[in-house]
């Protein structure tokens, strides 16, 4: 399981309040019984947790399931410019 899946599985869980053993990358957010409220939310603490923006209706982007979440931050995570990285005080 890659960092990204990882942490997407993990903020669906919380979000939803649901156990991650119950989320697979073949689960969509309706198969989890995500009320669409709840999935917004999940879309912000992803963005939030990886500091990218996920397009809104892109049909390039399946934001429906989760393989579609996890594959549209891995996407946007390597398309991020190098120098986008929080600056560390020193």
């Amino acid at each position: 399981m890659s960092q990204v899946q990882d942490a997407v599985f993990g903020i669906i869980a919380k979000e939803a309040n649901i156990d991650v053993s119950k989320i697979t990358l073949d689960s969509t957010l309706k198969d989890l019984e995500i009320a669409s409220l709840d999935a917004v939310q999940i879309i912000f603490e992803i963005e939030d947790h990886f500091k990218i923006t996920m397009p809104d209706r892109d049909p390039n982007f399946d934001t429906e399931s989760v393989r579609g979440l996890v594959e549209a931050v891995e996407k946007l995570v390597a398309e991020k410019p190098a120098g986008d990285a929080p600056a560390t005080q020193g």
